[in-house]
């Protein structure tokens, strides 16, 4: 990255971003030297206006934010950086700085941490996960599994019982996305299709 830190005597503005709910969590500052410490630490670290020092978030109330990516604006003078929050973000408590609640609590931007956990356990086989199991059968397997819990998912809608239909909804997302994978594709790649569609 090629940052302009002459704009703020040293120091670029740092939006931190959620990576799985894309929630924006706070702003904070960073030099140089506080990037360096971000990358190579693994935990964000910021400059502190207040304490004029290099200050990693979470190093008092264990509240880390664990790094995952870094990018620049188009002007070369604001960072965007993607993180894993590790407990709340605010100083009150609060999910994201920003008191929003809505997006603090979409859910949606799990299924981007699930489609993480999936692909880990599809490229790191274990004899103990059930995932792994499903890659090591193969897709007939993998899409037989998903054919089978999308009858359960019918059989379920025709009953009153909302615990069971919303369980074995969630088996069949589950199972849908490691089909998903085990084709070489993400939840992405299918809002892609819907969204092309919308637009004719």
């Amino acid at each position: 990255m090629k940052i302009d830190f002459e704009k703020g005597d040293g120091l670029v503005p740092v939006i931190v971003q959620d990576i799985a709910s894309k929630t924006v969590l706070m702003l904070g500052y960073m030099n140089q030297e506080a990037i360096d410490k971000t990358v190579s630490s693994g935990k964000v670290t910021f400059f502190s206006r207040s304490k004029n020092r290099l200050w990693t978030k979470g190093e008092t109330s264990g509240n880390f934010l664990e790094y995952i990516s870094m990018e620049e604006d188009c002007d070369h003078d604001t960072i965007l950086v993607k993180v894993n929050p590790i407990g709340p973000v605010c100083h009150t408590g609060s999910t994201t700085c920003f008191n929003d609640d809505q997006l603090a609590n979409n859910k949606l931007g799990f299924i981007a941490t699930l489609e993480g956990i999936i692909k880990n356990r599809r490229e790191n086989q274990t004899d103990q996960s059930y995932t792994s199991s499903l890659f090591k059968k193969g897709i007939n397997k993998i899409a037989q599994k998903v054919g089978e819990e999308a009858v359960e998912v019918v059989i379920e809608a025709k009953d009153d019982n909302e615990e069971l239909f919303l369980n074995e909804s969630a088996d069949l997302l589950f199972h849908y996305l490691i089909l998903l994978q085990a084709k070489g594709f993400t939840i992405d790649d299918v809002l892609g299709v819907l969204e092309e569609r919308h637009k004719k």
